[in-house]
């Protein structure tokens, strides 16, 4: 069993939200559970487990999983994931700008790892949090309303 039976209880809370038919419904938090509980990782083994508990095709789950930018594949070693937005809203308000601030300031390109390991940087097209563009995520944490100060303050914190 790749996924545990205490995550299939949390898969099992969010399938209470929709009818019996529409279970692939719950897939997106279905995998960020599963994701979470095989240190922040997805593998085949694990999709196709989730494709038979919401009795969905496995190549459905692989489409949502490859989509959305906060499925990870393929984790290198690192402390922390800075993914930051370059989609529209966050462009329009300076993100690129701050990514070329953060490839500057921590020697690196967009999926690389800092030399000392801490960092790796990403670029993403959506987080979702348009209204506080530009903004990044760190973990857990979204950082909005950046600005070259807020991340450096940031960066130090870690």
């Amino acid at each position: 069993m790749i996924v545990s039976s205490e995550t299939k209880q949390k898969i099992d809370i969010w399938l209470q939200k929709y009818p019996d038919s529409q279970k692939q419904s719950a897939v997106m938090e279905a995998l960020r559970l599963a994701q979470l509980q095989n240190n922040n990782v997805l593998n085949s083994d694990v999709i196709k487990e989730i494709a038979d508990y919401l009795q969905m095709p496995v190549i459905k789950v692989m489409e949502v999983a490859s989509f959305y930018e906060n499925y990870n594949f393929d984790i290198k070693e690192h402390q922390y994931q800075i993914r930051i937005c370059h989609n529209i809203s966050c462009m329009l308000n300076g993100g690129d700008d701050l990514i070329e601030y953060l490839e500057q300031k921590l020697k690196v390109q967009n999926g690389e790892i800092t030399s000392d390991g801490k960092f790796q940087l990403k670029k993403v097209e959506c987080l979702g949090a348009c209204v506080g563009s530009p903004m990044m995520q760190i973990g857990d944490n979204y950082y909005e309303n950046l600005t070259t100060e807020k991340l450096d303050e940031i960066l130090e914190s870690l």
